[in-house]
């Protein structure tokens, strides 16, 4: 194993990077994977060019930047704003035109810092942001969607991101006293106003999904989805397909892990938000070994680095897959862009599904909570 480590590790082997243009065990996890659907959908359409896809009627770069982490302290201490800027605008070099936060990141610094960064090339890219929790206080509080206070949210999106609309407008997490037709009828009326451009929703049950979507289109699924966490192949992913929605992964490296970030020896103190995740206590990552060994494979098959097998595995899935995941170094966010770069033959995806549905998973969600809101 030591060996593997070494022949492949993240941080020194790049040479893929450039671009050329809540059921604890699952022991193994296995889903009904999506069926292929011969219905003409209502809205999607071809990308432009092989170096972009569609989160429904919307273009946007393969992979997206994260930007949950940078300033905020979400999973590691808030980075100066002198030193995110030129990641983020990096990022934009590298042909990266898709950007996540949300006004909870913080709250409200993850936008300032998404807003001040773009501005200069605001035209050139797409702005996704979420509402959902209730931030009145200036501190998260419980889930709030009533109408007014989505127009509230988003008044002051626009402020902080420094801009007239947002490409993408997430519901973040379900409010289970809002109707989600009246969330869906309220960002219908703020895209009609051109404060909002496309709707998006996270972590919901493929029957929301639809009720949502008969009321106002929807662009895009956000839910953590990575090598390891595959719950959302169950039902998920094929009703964004059916329905010509994108599904944008969060977590596609597994918060670092299949980055090689993390091994069997690896502890969290109690102030790390890693020690809360299950997937993260030292019995999981001693079984989830196995998943890292199987991506090193695959590594030196392909002559790629982990985090660019985890990445180019999740695009291999689905055309409308547009995997975000985040850094606060421009050197990873080069690396994560070469994941386009590699390819799976169908032989190779399903040699790759057979050794990983052999391996016990600690931690993961079970099938059944991906047809739950969340």
């Amino acid at each position: 194993m030591k060996e593997e480590k070494k022949q492949v590790n993240r941080r020194s082997f790049i040479s893929k990077s450039a671009l050329l243009g809540a059921g604890l065990v699952a022991s193994p996890m296995t889903f009904a994977h999506e069926k292929n659907s011969s219905k003409k959908i209502e809205g999607s359409k071809a990308a432009s060019s092989p170096g972009k896809r569609m989160l429904g009627a919307l273009e946007v770069s393969p992979i997206g930047l994260g930007c949950m982490s940078m300033k905020s302290g979400s999973y590691n201490p808030p980075r100066d704003k002198k030193e995110m800027i030129p990641v983020i605008r990096g990022a934009v070099d590298l042909g990266v035109t898709f950007f996540d936060t949300a006004e909870v990141y913080g709250p409200f610094i993850d936008e300032e810092l998404v807003g001040e960064a773009l501005a200069p090339v605001r035209e050139q890219v797409v702005i996704a942001s979420k509402f959902g929790f209730d931030l009145t206080s200036g501190q998260r509080g419980g889930r709030n969607s009533n109408p007014a206070y989505i127009r509230q949210a988003v008044e002051g999106m626009l402020k902080r991101l420094r801009t007239d609309r947002i490409d993408l407008l997430y519901l973040h997490r379900l409010d289970p006293n809002v109707p989600i037709e009246d969330v869906a009828g309220t960002v219908k009326d703020l895209i009609k106003e051109g404060k909002a451009l496309h709707f998006g929703l996270s972590e919901v049950s493929p029957a929301t999904l639809r009720k949502a979507h008969l009321e106002q289109p929807v662009a895009a699924l956000q839910s953590e989805y990575s090598l390891i966490q595959r719950v959302l192949e169950n039902e998920v992913i094929d009703t964004c397909g059916e329905l010509g929605i994108g599904f944008v992964p969060w977590g596609p490296v597994c918060r670092g892990f299949l980055g090689d970030k993390f091994n069997e020896h690896s502890r969290f103190s109690s102030e790390s938000r890693l020690s809360a995740v299950p997937y993260f206590t030292s019995e999981a990552i001693k079984a989830h070994m196995d998943v890292l060994v199987l991506v090193r494979q695959w590594a030196r098959k392909k002559n790629a680095t982990p985090a660019q097998i985890s990445l180019a595995w999740l695009l291999a899935q689905k055309p409308f897959i547009v995997p975000i995941p985040g850094t606060t170094k421009l050197h990873h966010m080069k690396e994560n862009m070469g994941a386009i770069n590699i390819n799976f033959t169908k032989s190779e995806l399903k040699e790759f599904r057979n050794d990983l549905e052999q391996i016990n998973l600690i931690g993961v969600r079970g099938p059944e909570t991906a047809l739950i809101d969340q």
